[in-house]
């Protein structure tokens, strides 16, 4: 089986969870003996090929035209993804193409139709749920690419049923046309800390790490995890917020951060590589997410598996992981006074701490390997390319290939 993944991001070009999730599925297919062929944005200037294990990694170089705009660049890189699958699908035909996300939803759509490949695509999140809805004619614009791109999709999957229940909701998508799989950890990928790591350029020795981790945006509830720190220290003072990540509203973080007061309180360590997160997640008393939008939330399971107790935002991807009491804590989200109190009944009571954090873990590892989820995902593979092999279409592309010669 030849399979065309297409991504804008992928290792070491990081932005959010979609490149971890589209590095550990490729890698966990490839040992299955599925061919993997990845194309993906260059952050090194020209196109090049290299193999990543069992992987071979297209990094392509979006042509370089005027305009900053962010449409304009998305419009460029399709163009050059096309370009560079033309030439790679008539040297071997590809099986299915694989896309993520609406980034490549253009280029996914023209190879599909130029050359008669099923075309499945993984919608991580939707332009409607990270900002709550559609408020502009960019919002409206990225929004309908969706729509187009899963229309187009003979299979379309999502990572939880959360997730499934909003693509209905939002494209009116047949249910006998989605697929759930979840995403995935590597426990083994967990282990790996940083050796320089020291805990006290963070915290003092006798206070407890409260830490999280994610983008700098609106929906990941970061602005309300500030506001319940007052809450927190007046009762506990013995603590240290630590919050990694970047993104659009770290600045504005920073100030609300001085704002309230509790700069002292709170250490905003930026990007930090997966090594240093493991320290983290080893370092720490808990783990907090309080999203208000979170289609899955890979990074709870993450810590989850490195026995850490979590605390997340009761919405979206996390009520299906997370059970309340029994392997984590869910709080309304955007309430700072739950939040709060959630954080001080596991600070004040460790012996809960460390059964939510065993249960979590065992949670974690039984039932989110990457190994399930690649046979679930060649399960749909394989369930595509039987329809495509039976259907009308596939002969289209054959009566193209060797047209009929009447005399």
């Amino acid at each position: 089986m030849r399979i065309l993944i297409l991504t804008w991001e992928y290792p070491p070009r990081i932005i959010g969870g979609l490149s971890r999730h589209v590095y550990n599925l490729a890698h966990a297919l490839a040992k299955k003996g599925v061919e993997i062929h990845i194309l993906t944005c260059s952050d090194f200037g020209n196109t090049r090929i290299e193999k990543d294990g069992e992987i071979f990694v297209h990094r392509i170089k979006p042509l370089y035209l005027p305009g900053e705009n962010f449409l304009l660049w998305v419009n460029h890189f399709n163009m050059a993804i096309i370009e560079h699958a033309i030439k790679l699908n008539n040297d071997q035909e590809f099986d299915i193409i694989h896309a993520h996300d609406w980034i490549t939803a253009f280029a996914g759509r023209i190879l599909k139709h130029s050359y008669y490949i099923p075309l499945i695509t993984t919608i991580h999140a939707t332009e409607s749920g990270r900002n709550n809805g559609i408020h502009n004619e960019t919002q409206n614009y990225i929004s309908s690419i969706e729509w187009w791109l899963t229309y187009e999709s003979w299979r379309v999957i999502c990572c939880s049923k959360y997730m499934e229940e909003e693509l209905r909701f939002l494209f009116n998508i047949p249910i006998d046309k989605l697929r759930i799989i979840p995403n995935g950890i590597q426990v083994n990928d967990l282990k790996n800390t940083d050796k320089s790591f020291n805990r006290r350029q963070y915290a003092s020795d006798d206070e407890k790490i409260v830490f999280f981790i994610g983008r700098n945006v609106e929906e990941k509830g970061i602005h309300i995890l500030l506001k319940a720190i007052p809450l927190v220290v007046s009762r506990f003072p013995n603590v240290k917020f630590v919050i990694a990540g970047t993104g659009p509203k770290h600045d504005q973080l920073k100030a609300l951060a001085q704002q309230i007061g509790i700069l002292q309180k709170t250490c905003f360590v930026g990007y930090i590589d997966d090594r240093k997160r493991n320290s983290f997640f080893e370092n720490s008393q808990i783990a907090v997410f309080p999203s208000l939008y979170e289609p899955f939330g890979i990074v709870a399971l993450e810590a989850m598996a490195c026995k850490l107790p979590v605390i997340v935002g009761d919405t979206g991807g996390f009520k299906e992981i997370v059970r309340h009491e029994i392997d984590g804590i869910r709080v309304t989200p955007g309430s700072e006074k739950e939040l709060a109190n959630a954080i001080l009944d596991l600070l004040f009571d460790p012996s809960k701490s460390e059964k939510i954090g065993n249960n979590g873990y065992k949670n974690a590892v039984e039932n989110y390997s990457w190994d399930k989820i690649a046979d679930k995902t060649i399960n749909v593979y394989r369930e595509v390319l039987y329809e495509y092999e039976n259907s009308s279409w596939q002969m289209e592309k054959y009566n193209i290939k060797y047209p009929l010669v009447t005399y």
